[in-house]
């Protein structure tokens, strides 16, 4: 009872601060709408994705130059995840507070413990991105090290307003770490699952869950199943495997054409939030995929 008075206090403590609704945040995906969300809840954010969208491939419409122009910060996923697309937001919004180098531009991959870097990479491997996976929205060990990072780039920005975001920091990691040891109890039950999986979208929470992705849809990164790609993994011994996952935002026809043939089940997984019924925070999106995993674990 003492704690919940104690965290009473401390929200209507946040509330009375001077107001953070001038500052406008411009994110290249709804995770990081609803991370800024919970340590700025009075800012200004836009996404210029859905979670229906590949965030590899967005145009750099008069619109998102328009929100950019007027962004105070740009919070991004990061190691080249955006780099098709973001610094032409970059030139044409003429905005020198989020230029590269700048305390207005924050990515999230640079607080992350990175996983398959390359030291090598050339336009035969496909879209490999050399800094390592971006897809950082999964990466739930480090998300506690972006939150203080967050934090101390929003005081940077906005010092007038550094109670509130230090406040909401502390209640974010809270909250997070008692989440971590939720996820930590489901996990023992996903140890040694097998999947075939469709780009590596989800591979941060598959290593951290004991995920093992056995193939892929792909051909190569980036390239959209083939139909002798397929015929290819249908020759493979995938008796091991226990689904075929593919993302809400990708089409399903591979992912059935190889279940017809491997008898597998197919496991749809949201790559962000909102890509899913129940994924409306980024909470929500790693408890509804460890929920379909642990579902593989009902089916005889």
């Amino acid at each position: 009872m003492h704690m919940r008075f104690k965290w009473l206090g401390l929200l209507l403590a946040l509330v009375s601060l001077p107001s953070a609704a001038s500052l406008n945040v411009f994110v290249c995906q709804p995770d990081w709408a609803d991370l800024v969300l919970k340590h700025a809840p009075q800012a200004h954010i836009y996404s210029a994705t859905t979670a229906m969208q590949d965030p590899h491939y967005v145009q750099a419409r008069p619109s998102l130059i328009a929100k950019m122009r007027s962004a105070d910060l740009v919070v991004c996923s990061g190691a080249e995840l955006e780099i098709g697309w973001l610094p032409e937001l970059q030139r044409q919004s003429r905005n020198a507070k989020v230029q590269s180098g700048q305390a207005g531009l924050f990515w999230v991959s640079d607080y992350v413990a990175l996983l398959d870097e390359h030291e090598h990479v050339d336009r035969s491997m496909g879209d490999v991105h050399a800094h390592g996976n971006p897809h950082v929205q999964f990466a739930v060990a480090d998300m506690e090290n972006v939150s203080r990072a967050l934090v101390e780039r929003l005081v940077r920005i906005d010092p007038k307003n550094q109670a509130l975001y230090k406040g909401m920091g502390v209640r974010f990691r809270a909250d997070w770490q008692k989440r971590l040891e939720v996820w930590r109890e489901k996990a023992k039950r996903l140890q040694d699952i097998k999947v075939v999986g469709y780009h590596q979208t989800h591979r941060y929470l598959f290593a951290w869950l004991g995920v093992e992705q056995v193939a892929d849809l792909e051909p190569k990164p980036g390239l959209p199943p083939t139909l002798s790609h397929l015929h290819q993994l249908s020759q493979l011994d995938l008796s091991q495997a226990d689904a075929i996952v593919y993302s809400s935002h990708q089409p399903v026809d591979a992912a059935n054409w190889l279940a017809e043939r491997s008898h597998l089940p197919v496991l749809q997984l949201a790559q962000s939030v909102g890509g899913r019924k129940n994924t409306h925070t980024l909470a929500e999106l790693i408890d509804d995929s460890i929920e379909q995993l642990l579902s593989l674990r009902a089916v005889p």
